[in-house]
This record gives C-alpha cells, sequence and structure tokens, in this order.
C-alpha cells in the first residue's frame, strides 16, 4: 500500500475545508471495508484519507413525517437490526441481512456502500424499488438525489467534487407493499451475487397500481428496471404478461464475464430472477 496522510476531521467544515485544500488526492473514508482493500490491492492510491468518524451528526435513524432518515455512518447491522427500520421498511432489513457477513455488516457503513458504487452490491435494490434518495452537501448548499439516479458507471456517482453523502431518506411504505428479493448464489452466502432482483408492488382488484423492479450485478451499476414496470402498471396480471415484461430486461442489462458466469448467461439469469420476483411480488396471494 502507497504512504498516504490520515485526516480526521471533526465538523463538516472542517471536512470541506480538507478537500478544498487537497482535492482529488483525497478520499472520504467511512467504514474502510472496500476503500482498504482496494488500497492494499493497488487499485487506486490517494495522498490523503479523510475519516469521517469523528463529523458528528451522520450517524443513526430516525423516523419523520417524510420517512426514515438514515445517516450516512450508520453500520449496516445497526440498520438489519433497528426496530425503528424494522417497523417502517422491513424489506431493508431483510436486503441488509444479505450483505456479505455479520463482521463485515458490524464495519460498513451504508454512505459509504452507496459512494463506492459497487453493482454487485444488495443495498441498491431496496433503495431504488423503495424510492429512496440520497442527500448530497456541500459548502453551496444541499441536493436530493434518487437512489435509482446516484450511479453514473462502474464504481462511480454523480456525486460531485465537494459534496459529501449525508443520509438517506426513504419514504413512508405503503400498507399492503408485497416485497422480494431474489439473489443468486452459485457459491456461498457470503458471496457477490451472480445475478439479484429486488421489487416492490401495490395491488388492488388484480391490478398492479405500483411496480419497481431493480436489478443488481447485471450492468455497471445498479439498475432501475423501468421498461418492466411500464408493462404491467395499469394491468391485470397474467401469466403470460409477467413473462413478457421479464424479458424486457434482456435490452437493459449488461454483465461482466467473470468466474459467477458469463455474461450471455447472467443475462439468461437476469430474465429468470425478474419474471421469478415478478411472480412473488404480483401473484402470491393475488
Amino acid at each position: 500500500m502507497q504512504p498516504f496522510s490520515f485526516h480526521r476531521p471533526t465538523s463538516l467544515d472542517e471536512t470541506f475545508s480538507l478537500l478544498e485544500q487537497h482535492g482529488d488526492e483525497a478520499r472520504m473514508i467511512a467504514g474502510g471495508t472496500a476503500l482498504v482493500v482496494m488500497m492494499k490491492q493497488s487499485l487506486f492510491t490517494a495522498e490523503h484519507l479523510i475519516s469521517l468518524d469523528r463529523v458528528p451528526g451522520l450517524s443513526g435513524i430516525r423516523g419523520e413525517a417524510d420517512g426514515l432518515h438514515i445517516g450516512a455512518l450508520t453500520r449496516h447491522r445497526e440498520l438489519e437490526m433497528s426496530p425503528v427500520v424494522r417497523s417502517a421498511a422491513p424489506f431493508l432489513a431483510e436486503v441488509y441481512s444479505h450483505v456479505a457477513t455479520v463482521r463485515i455488516r458490524n464495519q460498513a457503513t451504508v454512505g459509504g456502500g452507496l459512494a463506492h458504487a459497487d453493482p454487485n452490491q444488495d443495498p441498491p435494490a431496496a433503495f431504488i424499488t423503495l424510492e429512496a434518495r440520497v442527500k448530497l452537501v456541500s459548502r453551496n448548499g444541499e441536493r436530493l438525489v434518487p437512489v435509482a439516479e446516484l450511479f453514473s458507471d462502474y464504481y462511480e456517482t454523480v456525486i460531485q467534487p465537494g459534496e459529501l453523502l449525508t443520509e438517506v431518506i426513504v419514504p413512508p411504505v405503503a400498507p399492503g407493499t408485497r416485497t422480494a428479493y431474489l439473489k443468486f448464489l452459485p457459491r456461498t452466502e457470503d458471496d457477490y451475487a451472480t445475478v439479484a432482483v429486488g421489487a416492490t408492488a401495490q395491488m388492488q382488484g388484480g391490478v398492479v397500481q405500483k411496480l419497481k423492479v431493480a436489478l443488481i450485478a447485471a450492468a455497471p451499476t445498479a439498475l432501475s428496471a423501468t421498461v418492466v414496470e411500464d408493462q404491467l402498471v395499469g394491468k391485470s396480471v397474467t401469466p403470460a404478461a409477467i413473462r413478457q415484461a421479464a424479458e424486457a430486461v434482456e435490452a437493459i442489462v449488461d454483465p461482466l464475464d467473470d468466474f459467477r458466469g458469463s455474461s450471455s448467461y447472467k443475462r439468461d439469469m437476469a430474465v429468470v430472477f425478474t419474471r421469478r420476483a415478478l411472480e412473488r411480488v404480483l401473484q402470491d396471494g393475488a
């Protein structure tokens, strides 16, 4: 690992000053579960690491009128086990229980995982389908960005230089919302998925009122599958309609070849697991 300077600011103002001072040579660190590994492997270098662990107000979970507010430094395990989350958004807690191992979940942070933008990680499947937003703060103010629009490319986001992801906001989940998270793991439980699909739906009288679908490990970024949603919302559910909608993901996925499967195999699995997720949220108990 290349040598670096380590900074521990105690306020947002100090954090922004360090970012301005060191520019592209600086990298923020939260839990460090991915960043440290990548630095050890020389996948990138940083001359300055800015730790956020002493900056107040960046952790914790609270319920407000507009939904759950989850601080960026909240640990995965804390979110997974939180009674507040399990009551207000149990699907979110369920998806976080699939992340790696308990040891990793005790260290990794919610905001760090999203800013890292690994397309194989589980949490975006929940955040996208629950229509969550992230708050990005800089000296110039703040802005809210839907998680579905946060990722721009492989390990890249729309977060601008000088911006800091401070919290995630998950809007209230409507009563009766059906959820599914299906993860194809041909190896071990703590491995990345070959493909994973998250879905949330609201039904009334056999008609799809609302549907959100997200795919993980199927492209350079987590995908919001609006092509699937557009085919089913406002329509009665039939097996044929579900199959046709699932097949639409073949045109939007762009998986990588790796030891978990070839690109063509993963593309086929994306269709299969999208169909299964749709059957789970649109047919079970209908």
